[in-house]
């Protein structure tokens, strides 16, 4: 049995398909389905069960053998979300409850961490978590922290070989992009906010640049295909014997002028762009350039390569989006 959490959200449902396709069945998903449309992320695969994050832990108590792994993924995940509350509870307290479960039961344990961790960037974007690596790291969001004091929490637990998971692994997914993210509204990737205006063949919006070494809509970043997010978790659940915290990203930065080309070339168009002005309250918290350094995780031996952004952009754009049915 595989507990999904979030596995009826964007990347938790890409990793059901995969399972499913491999021929798993006994597939439980940890989510809330208040979101009209979120169901259809999952109505194509066949599931052992859905349960409300409030009851996990009364859902696992008694299938301790069962559990195969616990594949974490749900949080909140908005960077705009100012209930820090709300945030810590979901994205640090459930994801501790559900390592120390998993510890004690000896049970797989992979969950989702975020680029977000690394801040500005300045420190760089090196997968270090040594105690002393993470210290170094300035989140510029609340949700960005709540990721970090997790991860910074691993680092501690396993320094003092306490207790831990039989495998574990933490993912810092950089800026991934694909089917199913539609319920997400504006934290959607960039190409599904540009790809209406491909489809009618208008012009699409970027940010001004407000820093002199970059060019109006040459912001970078690290765009990696769900699909490639995909194979690390099958990958890791195929390598049991592989821990840590892992960058996931493609290994490139590509500017938002790039991402927007690719959009509007995968229907066969020019390209149409404007640039406009970047909010006032983002402003101070943009960044600028994030990559992805995939060095750590390919040491381990894993050796598929990163899809490139053209190549994601179009099997996005003509598979899903430019579809009937864009669900995968």
């Amino acid at each position: 049995m595989y507990i999904i959490t979030g596995g009826a959200g964007f990347i938790g449902s890409n990793i059901v398909a995969a399972l499913e396709a491999r021929g798993e069945t006994d597939i439980v998903i940890v989510d809330r389905l208040r979101n009209a449309q979120k169901w259809r992320n999952i109505a194509k695969h066949e599931i052992y069960d859905i349960v409300s994050p409030d009851d996990i832990f009364e859902y696992l108590n008694g299938r301790q053998t069962a559990v195969e792994a616990v594949i974490h993924m749900g949080a909140v995940s908005s960077t705009m979300e100012t209930d820090v509350d709300k945030i810590f509870a979901n994205n640090f307290s459930l994801s501790y409850g559900l390592w120390k479960w998993c510890a004690f039961n000896g049970t797989r344990f992979i969950y989702a961490s975020s680029a977000s961790t690394y801040g500005d960037g300045s420190n760089g974007f090196k997968d270090n978590y040594s105690i002393e690596g993470l210290a170094k790291l300035r989140p510029l969001n609340a949700y960005g922290w709540s990721k970090h004091i997790f991860d910074r929490k691993v680092a501690r637990m396993i320094t003092a070989k306490g207790q831990i998971p039989r495998q574990w692994a933490g993912l810092k997914f950089f800026n991934v992009y694909g089917p199913n993210e539609y319920h997400k509204g504006v934290q959607q990737s960039v190409i599904s906010h540009i790809f209406p205006h491909a489809r009618e063949n208008v012009t699409c919006s970027l940010f001004r640049s407000y820093k002199p070494d970059y060019e109006d809509g040459g912001q970078l970043r690290d765009f990696v295909w769900v699909g490639d997010v995909v194979n690390v978790v099958l990958w890791l659940l195929d390598n049991p014997n592989v821990n840590g915290i892992y960058n996931v990203g493609s290994g490139k930065a590509r500017s938002f002028n790039d991402l927007a080309k690719a959009t509007y070339r995968a229907m066969n168009l020019e390209p149409k762009i404007k640039y406009i002005d970047a909010p006032n309250k983002i402003r101070g918290k943009y960044q600028y350039f994030t990559e992805a350094p995939m060095d750590s995780l390919r040491a381990t031996g894993y050796n598929k390569p990163s899809t490139s952004l053209e190549d994601g952009v179009t099997k996005y754009v003509c598979e899903f989006l430019n579809t009937s049915d864009p669900y995968r």
